[in-house]
């Protein structure tokens, strides 16, 4: 019902910059909280940040405070998470997750693919 696509990941040096977004398509009648998670190599999945639909965002990961930021386009259904000064050990594949309101009183989790993001050292 919901299809959540990533893009934005791809390879940079430590230090640089990545955008990823995250656009949410399908038969919703709102998106609510979106988010974006990690998962790096060996590791569990971990919530990076989080914005409710009024835009309150939050930077949950304390390592990326400062360096990350979170930020959502409601008219396009489509969430962002910019990373600045990136490190290697933000290497991971990046999750998008929605809440969406798919029907009268029903509300469901919606996860994209994923997109993977490398840092070289």
């Amino acid at each position: 019902q919901v299809q959540l696509v990533e893009s934005g990941g791809g390879l940079v040096q430590a230090g640089g910059s990545l955008r990823l977004s995250c656009a949410a398509s399908g038969r919703f009648f709102m998106i609510t909280t979106m988010s974006w998670y990690r998962q790096a190599p060996g590791k569990q999945r971990e919530v990076v940040a989080t914005i409710t639909r009024g835009g309150d965002g939050s930077v949950l990961e304390d390592s990326v405070k400062g360096r990350f930021t979170i930020s959502r386009d409601n008219a396009k259904n489509t969430v962002y998470l910019q990373m600045n000064g990136l490190k290697p050990e933000d290497t991971a594949v990046y999750y998008c997750f929605a809440s969406a309101h798919v029907r009268f009183g029903v509300t469901a989790p919606y996860w994209g693919q994923g997109t993977q993001v490398t840092v070289s050292s």
